[in-house]
């Protein structure tokens, strides 16, 4: 399916969905009592930086389509954008030559980062794929999210997963950044098969994918606190920090940790006991399970 007019005019979509999100009066100009639309008019948003009306009603059209660096700062200061959505626009303003598009291969994930992994038996950590697809996980990281009709890919977990309310206690605020993620990841290259297809999926089941997509929000995924309500241990309440992998820059490596000596450390520890590999004696193995475990989601299609 199609992403629409993502697909041709990406900074004219940005435009268009960033100015129906601003209110006039908080860029000091009368709400008036005629407005027939959200948020800013074109003319507004013109006047407020510095440039023609006509001139970025081309922009939004696509007729205009690489504005000087001054013009983005103006647009973005007009627009109110925070700095990862400035940086966002920098981008579809002055993209990079269009590559030919060589057929799709696999991500792979290196050998190094999965032994590395492996050695943090009391530590959850997967590495997500361009479209926030899990291509990794240690033990930990796979109970963290095992059980789930998606637990392989992020994404279909928080919209299409029957259970994600549930296992997401702050789901709405868990939707809002996931799309945003989703966003800041696609970066300029809307046309990738793959999210072409996530999205196009997304936006036929769920009605609040669709709407989050149409808002053009960019939140990287950086670093924070997520609550879980795990199905075999209860709440988890655990940070986490994303870090980009420099052999692969599309590939993500997130890892969870839990406050020593809280209860969701406590319930952290009782998921890896529950979940930890059997012994050949019967008992549970305590080390890190070899290396063949994380080979099996060392790759996705």
């Amino acid at each position: 399916m199609s992403m629409g007019k993502d697909s041709g005019n990406p900074i004219g979509e940005f435009l268009q969905a960033r100015r129906r999100l601003v209110r006039p009066e908080d860029q000091g100009l009368a709400p008036g009592v005629r407005r027939r639309v959200p948020g800013l008019r074109r003319e507004e948003v013109a006047l407020l930086a510095g440039v023609s009306t006509d001139y970025y009603v081309r922009l939004e059209q696509g007729r205009e389509r690489n504005p000087s660096a001054q013009v983005v700062e103006a647009l973005a200061r007009a627009l109110d954008l925070d700095a990862e959505a400035a940086a966002h626009l920098h981008r579809l303003a002055g993209p990079a030559p269009r590559r030919r598009r060589a057929a799709a291969r696999r991500e792979r994930v290196g050998t190094g980062l999965l032994r590395m992994m492996e050695a943090w038996p009391d530590t959850p950590a997967v590495v997500l794929g361009r479209c926030l697809n899990v291509l990794a996980h240690n033990d930990l990281g796979r109970a963290l999210f095992d059980g789930h009709t998606h637990s392989d890919d992020l994404v279909r977990l928080v919209f299409l997963d029957p259970d994600a309310r549930a296992f997401y206690p702050e789901w709405d605020r868990i939707a809002a950044s996931t799309v945003g993620a989703l966003r800041a990841s696609a970066g300029t290259d809307p046309d990738d098969p793959r999210l072409v297809e996530v999205v196009g999926e997304l936006s036929l089941k769920s009605e609040t994918f669709r709407r989050l997509w149409a808002r053009h929000d960019i939140r990287g995924k950086t670093g924070g606190t997520k609550l879980f309500r795990h199905p075999l241990v209860g709440d988890l309440s655990l940070e986490y920090e994303t870090l980009t992998v420099n052999e692969a820059p599309d590939q993500q490596l997130v890892v969870y940790r839990a406050a020593p000596g809280s209860p969701s450390a406590q319930a952290l520890a009782l998921l890896g006991s529950l979940t930890a590999a059997p012994r050949p004696d019967g008992g549970a193995d305590s080390r890190p399970a070899d290396t063949a475990s994380a080979r099996r989601r060392g790759t996705a299609g």
